[in-house]
């Protein structure tokens, strides 16, 4: 066991527990008794860090935000500029998160659904993290050159949603893996310069 002189501050320790207990059995399902008991803090540390129950959910949702844009960065650091490889370390990375939680899928959109309430603090650390994914994916293909790079980044950010979902539906990676190989397709038809055709219109030829 670590020393007293080492041992994370309750605060953090709240933190890792909510990221175990928030993962395993969902927000609402933990109460503040099991929070502060896995943490070993007493239950007056909870208030005087995060105020309450919502707080510590609002800064553990941040704790992720951050955590996932450092391992992004760190991902893409030693890479070159190449838009279709950066991209796809997006999936990889979301595909390899879902093996590790056992496909309890995104856990943005599910803290989103616990608090339907729209003016609640996690939906704006929600907000702020899709946000910072499709400037991510704006700035990778404009700088590629890519054809309508917002348009592109929608596409793929859709495809990216969709990907999530169909791994917690099947309890499976496959679904991230075949967006992984659609959002392929959205940035070769970007850096080609083409308009990729609407799923489900009709061709016609002259």
């Amino acid at each position: 066991m670590p020393s007293p002189s080492n041992r994370p501050l309750p605060a953090e320790r709240l933190v890792a527990s909510a990221s175990r207990l928030f993962d395993r059995h969902g927000i609402r399902a933990v109460g503040v008794d099991q929070l502060v008991a896995d943490a070993d803090v007493a239950r007056a540390s909870l208030y005087q860090n995060f105020g309450s129950k919502d707080g510590l959910v609002t800064s553990w949702l941040e704790h992720q935000d951050r955590l996932d844009r450092e391992g992004y960065e760190r991902a893409v650091r030693a890479m070159a500029d190449d838009a279709a490889s950066r991209v796809q370390v997006i999936f990889d990375r979301a595909a390899a998160a879902a093996r590790r939680r056992r496909f309890r899928g995104c856990l943005y959109l599910n803290a989103a659904t616990e608090f339907p309430d729209p003016a609640h603090p996690v939906h704006a650390v929600v907000a702020a993290h899709r946000h910072w994914l499709h400037t991510v994916l704006v700035a990778t293909l404009r700088q590629a050159s890519g054809t309508d790079p917002e348009e592109a980044a929608r596409r793929i950010q859709l495809i990216y949603d969709g990907g999530l979902a169909g791994s917690k539906a099947t309890r499976s990676a496959d679904p991230i893996r075949l967006a992984g190989a659609m959002a392929a397709d959205v940035v070769t038809t970007a850096l080609r310069g083409t308009t990729a055709t609407t799923v489900g219109e009709p061709t016609t030829v002259d």
